[in-house]
């Protein structure tokens, strides 16, 4: 039984939000999920039930009906704090689709946020998954918290600096809320029993899930798109942690709050990162090594929103929140890679 209190964990039926769940429930967290399945599939919950030993508590709908947020907060009184995950979070789909992006974005935060209002509830925590895309494309790398924000490249960089400031805005006005932002890019890999992983819906609009339908022969050949950009390989360079590493994060940052007090109400911020960045060609060399697997690739023009490279320095986090990977690269890959194989029938 759950001694440390309940959770609302937003998206919690999505790539971030599940595995982090299995790490709250270790912990002693009861979480529940709001979650719509836009981008995430109601056959996670079978294996995520599982995992953690429980029935997770699944209200499906709309975090942006704040109504529906209140009524879900209301029914949990011991309720400790939100993990916020509900987000789009492509960045090519952001270009391609900007009114989608605002309207999701911005809505399903401002929906939680009234929501917290609407319930009436004091003193709640929230860790809110930002990203490094708040920085745009910065003049010196890696990105540390004193990186000055913007201007962003995409409009799902625009969308987290404006959530961001939301969460500011609203506590400095008195929404009594204990916050933090954690910025990070591209988790990969799955969970080590390989139960749960990212779910694959529709075409992949990031780098690995490509990798891998690819080296299925379930996608064409991946296209590395920007191959004549001003890096070492011509290729993009971003920053990538195990998805374990990024959930350990999120338990980190919510025992971090409750430890600590909220000065002049302030939101501190976090970078997750591993201090140096991978480029689009070394991801698929660190891939076929770590697998043994060949991927079949094409070069392609570089896409409106891309930065060239940004990669993000993880020492405040690691000072202050004792947060360390505990994964390296070559195992994220081989879990995705073992992933793939067993969701592969049903990519569709």
């Amino acid at each position: 039984m759950a001694t440390k209190g309940t959770l609302l964990v937003t998206g919690g039926a999505g790539y971030i939000g599940s595995h982090t769940i299995t790490l709250l429930v270790q912990a002693g967290y009861q979480p529940v999920i709001i979650d719509n399945f836009s981008h995430a599939s109601p056959q996670i919950m079978p294996a995520l039930n599982t995992l953690t030993g429980q029935q997770v508590p699944l209200h499906q709908g709309n975090c942006a009906n704040a109504p529906f947020v209140a009524n879900v907060l209301k029914q949990y009184p011991n309720v400790v704090g939100i993990l916020h995950f509900a987000a789009y979070k492509s960045v090519r789909q952001s270009v391609q689709q900007p009114i989608d992006y605002y309207h999701n974005n911005l809505g399903a935060l401002t929906g939680v946020l009234k929501g917290v209002e609407l319930a009436g509830l004091q003193n709640l925590l929230l860790v809110f998954s930002s990203s490094c895309t708040v920085y745009g494309q910065p003049p010196k790398l890696p990105v540390t918290e004193q990186t000055p924000l913007g201007p962003a490249t995409n409009p799902y960089g625009h969308t987290k600096q404006m959530c961001e400031a939301l969460v500011n805005h609203s506590i400095a006005q008195g929404l009594p809320l204990k916050a933090l932002h954690l910025r990070y890019f591209n988790p990969v890999g799955a969970h080590p029993s390989i139960e749960i992983g990212e779910w694959p819906i529709g075409a992949p609009s990031y780098l690995v899930p490509y990798i891998t339908q690819a080296a299925a022969g379930l996608r064409p050949p991946l296209k590395v798109f920007g191959h004549q950009l001003p890096t070492p390989d011509g290729t993009p360079i971003r920053d990538y942690l195990h998805v374990m590493d990024v959930a350990q994060a999120h338990l980190l940052a919510l025992e971090h709050l409750q430890q600590s007090p909220q000065a002049n109400n302030s939101v501190p911020a976090f970078n997750l990162g591993t201090g140096r960045g991978y480029s689009v060609l070394e991801m698929i060399n660190t891939f076929q090594e770590a697998t043994g697997v060949k991927v079949p690739y094409k070069l392609a023009q570089a896409q409106p929103g891309d930065a060239v490279q940004i990669f993000a320095s993880a020492q405040k986090a690691q000072k202050e929140l004792d947060w360390q990977q505990q994964y390296t690269l070559a195992q994220g890959l081989q879990h995705a890679w073992q992933w793939q194989q067993k969701v592969k029938h049903l990519v569709h």
